[in-house]
């Protein structure tokens, strides 16, 4: 995990928060992989090799039932459905194995491929979000998903 997000780190900054110093660690790699209370992370693998994240965080309990969606591929393996085929896989694992009732994911409004990833999935857009989250030190807009346990 940690060699994937250092060679991605340059693809993945238009997309991403702005990370501390110490988050290229392998220690901090491993803390931030490690809560399985309030979240699950799980590496895409391509034919064994490890290309990227897909993870639930955020979990909420209770009459919620509720986690956020996030995942990201290898530039190298970008558009040829790994994703979307990861995402699929982390969806029945929240409905089924861990009973959630909702999954919500937000995209930057131009993050086309991102949005095709939750559409295939079943996500639909459900609103617009301005200023939603700090990227790399500006609040950037989002269009948020959701899909609903059936």
């Amino acid at each position: 995990m940690l060699e994937l997000a250092i060679a991605n780190r340059e693809f993945l900054a238009p997309y991403d928060t702005s990370r501390a110093g110490d988050y290229y660690t392998l220690e901090r790699q491993r803390e931030r992989i490690v809560d399985p209370a309030r979240k699950h992370s799980w590496l895409i693998l391509d034919k064994g090799e490890p290309v990227g994240f897909v993870g639930l965080s955020g979990v909420v309990r209770g009459p919620l039932q509720l986690a956020i969606l996030s995942y990201w591929v290898d530039e190298r393996h970008n558009g040829r459905g790994l994703c979307t085929r990861a995402v699929a896989e982390v969806v029945e694992f929240a409905f089924d194995e861990l009973a959630l009732h909702r999954l919500e994911a937000g995209t930057l409004p131009d993050n086309l491929a991102s949005q095709r990833v939750l559409e295939k999935n079943g996500f639909e857009r459900y609103g617009y979000a301005k200023r939603y989250l700090l990227i790399q030190g500006e609040w950037r807009d989002h269009v948020l998903y959701e899909r609903v346990a059936d």
